[in-house]
């Protein structure tokens, strides 16, 4: 069973499983000139995993929900002046507070 949940997971199971994959698996056994020794095998799983992972990318972009969102904050302006309505008469009072100081004596020349 080889290991589908990385490169180097298939790296690993070809590494550990070097001699069988020479001898059973690979292409290229009954041609010992070419030295392949499996690496045709590895070669192979490692495309198929790229492209399966590719697909499972390329599904996942697809298939996600795509929610489009726009915020807008809008003003209300209002130029119309405020109406105050009271119920019960306002009162004011203003109380004129005059304070005059002694400034016409301060302000002589000395005497002599």
């Amino acid at each position: 069973m080889l290991p589908t949940f990385s490169p180097w997971g298939t790296i690993a199971y070809f590494k550990l499983n070097r001699e069988y994959i020479a001898k059973v698996l690979c292409e290229n056994r009954k041609r010992p000139e070419l030295h392949c020794d499996g690496k045709c095998y590895l070669a192979k799983k490692l495309k198929q995993q790229q492209e399966k992972q590719d697909k499972e990318t390329s599904d996942q972009v697809h298939n996600t929900p795509v929610i489009q969102l726009f915020i807008s904050q809008s003003y209300i302006y209002n130029f119309e002046p405020e109406t105050v309505v009271f119920r019960e008469p306002v009162r004011f009072f203003h109380q004129l507070l005059f304070y005059a100081a002694p400034v016409g004596k301060l302000l002589r020349p000395p005497r002599r």
